[in-house]
């Protein structure tokens, strides 16, 4: 599936909808948005993409105070399986930090699921990627290993990324059991979603 295809699925498992409020999420300056945006048509695309792969249905219609009746729309078991694995499973690159790994740890945030296992198995997989990277660049010569430098200083920055995010979780976890940080959205501080 694509990103944008797991995108919507993530904010289905959230709960009940419609296409325009996942619309009104994943715009520039949505709640999703400001992580990976996506233009209306590409939402309804990813929608249909879903539905026809069994991982979302149509629900029923719900009347709309500005336009014709919203269809609510809803995550099957299959999507439910699929976005669980999803967004438990660690990005291949380390270029999906900013991206993928970004909207990972939004969607289990809003989802109220503990970041830590996804955080230590990314960890696990770039230290790996740091490790070959490192062997690459004194081997290298020239150019090429001007590059592999700016990738190895690349998957440092992930990595202390990745601990420094893990620290914050055990710290909030232990000390302020329960509580989020200020600055996060809470699910039940969105807009309705059915307006």
């Amino acid at each position: 599936m694509t990103p944008s295809e797991w995108a919507v699925l993530a904010l289905l498992a959230e709960g009940p909808t419609h296409g325009f409020a996942i619309a009104r999420a994943m715009s520039e300056d949505g709640e999703i948005g400001r992580v990976w945006s996506l233009r209306r048509p590409r939402v309804y695309y990813a929608i249909e993409a879903l539905t026809q792969q069994g991982l979302a249905q149509a629900d029923r219609p719900v009347p709309s105070r500005t336009g014709p009746d919203r269809t609510v729309l809803r995550i099957t078991p299959a999507g439910r399986r699929a976005i669980t694995t999803w967004l438990n499973t660690p990005v291949e690159h380390i270029r999906d930090t900013r991206s993928l790994l970004l909207l990972k740890l939004l969607y289990l945030d809003r989802l109220d699921t503990d970041p830590q296992p996804l955080l230590i198995a990314q960890r696990e997989r770039f230290e790996s990627i740091a490790a070959r990277l490192q062997t690459a660049v004194d081997e290298a010569h020239g150019f090429d290993q001007t590059l592999l430098k700016w990738r190895l200083e690349t998957a440092t920055a992930a990595l202390r990324f990745i601990d420094s995010t893990i620290e914050a979780y055990a710290s909030a976890s232990h000390g302020r059991r329960g509580e989020r940080p200020a600055d996060t959205v809470r699910k039940g501080d969105r807009d309705e979603r059915d307006a």
